[in-house]
């Protein structure tokens, strides 16, 4: 498996590159997406993404969990929880290895 990790500046990078935004704006429009996909997640909204996925807030129950250790019962406090649904495109470009 690849060690690489995407980071907010390769994103950047990317844009500078395939848009020819400067270096700065490039990063503040990969930022201002990524603050509106969290902004709308936090608000309890879905965001789907065309050929990509869509994330997506999931409220978990209380419920009892149990320390597999000792086997002691613990309470697990309801929580939100994010999920990422991907798209088919997403699926099939993920099991093939193609690039584009």
């Amino acid at each position: 498996m690849a060690d690489k990790t995407l980071t907010r500046m390769d994103l950047a990078d990317a844009v500078h590159s395939e848009v020819g935004l400067s270096r700065n704006d490039s990063a503040d429009l990969v930022e201002s997406v990524l603050s509106h996909v969290s902004d709308a997640l936090v608000s309890g909204e879905s965001v789907k993404i065309s050929s990509f996925g869509t994330f997506s807030i999931r409220d978990k129950a209380a419920r009892v969990g149990r320390n597999p250790k000792t086997g002691e019962e613990v309470p697990i406090h309801p929580r939100r929880v994010l999920t990422f649904r991907p798209s088919h495109l997403m699926k099939d470009r993920v099991a093939s290895g193609n690039k584009r």
